[in-house]
């Protein structure tokens, strides 16, 4: 039975590409990928030299994941021709370590018979860590028929389709945890006035500097001298 084909007319932003799950990297498989890569650093196949210079075991090469995250396009893709691939390595592989391989339809567009599908691509470990991420871009006849058609020489079917970029969603703000203090509320007007000085009327040194006027003194305190002699004759 021949293996299925891919055509742009049945994909959609926000597909999903079946997950690909690796077996655990071992240090055999190191010493066939440096055999047939001809890549012999000795911090991906010599353990003591990997200890010497600080590393805890040898671990594997960025570009066999790399290779494993192609693994996932190449299965999907059926059909289609692999324009553009790149990744970028975030975390390091180590013997023992689960290999996952994750992608997502991200945008879709075409134009003047040419249809290309945009995929997010990035691999985790088996604790859920990021240890690679990166893109490709797939070119793919529109459906059998377009096939059909430029297979026997004819000319592609024609179908403008604009850009359909995946929208993510953006983070939501963090809440206010029991770290963050409320806001101090502002004190009233009575309890600014009882940190007055209560012969002066002035703040008290290290009191709220917020009043707009001096407590009004009591009239008798204001009375001039001689009014003040006359009342008591």
């Amino acid at each position: 039975m021949p293996a299925r084909k891919l055509y742009f007319e049945s994909i959609r932003v926000g597909d999903e590409l079946p997950a690909l799950a690796k077996a655990p990297v071992d240090r055999v498989q190191l010493s066939r990928y440096a055999g047939a890569s001809g890549d012999y650093n000795p911090v991906h196949v010599d353990e003591l030299y990997a200890k010497s210079v600080g590393m805890p075991s040898v671990y594997a090469p960025g570009m066999l994941v790399m290779g494993m995250l192609g693994q996932l396009i190449s299965d999907w893709a059926r059909g289609g021709q692999l324009r553009r691939y790149n990744v970028r390595f975030i975390k390091m592989v180590w013997p023992g370590d689960t290999v996952v391989c994750k992608g997502r339809v991200s945008d879709r567009h075409g134009s003047g018979g040419r249809y290309f599908v945009e995929i997010d691509l990035w691999a985790e470990n088996q604790k859920g860590e990021l240890v690679m991420k990166g893109g490709s871009q797939i070119q793919l006849f529109y459906s059998l028929e377009d096939e059909n058609r430029q297979r026997s020489g004819q000319s592609p079917i024609v179908v403008e389709v604009p850009r359909e970029s995946l929208v993510v969603p953006a983070p939501a703000a963090p809440e206010a945890t029991s770290a963050q203090a409320p806001a101090a509320p502002e004190r009233d007007r009575d309890e600014d006035d009882e940190d007055d000085d209560e012969e002066t009327g002035e703040p008290r040194s290290g009191a709220s500097s917020k009043k707009t006027a001096p407590r009004e003194k009591p009239a008798a305190k204001t009375a001039s001298l001689p009014a003040a002699k006359k009342a008591r004759k």
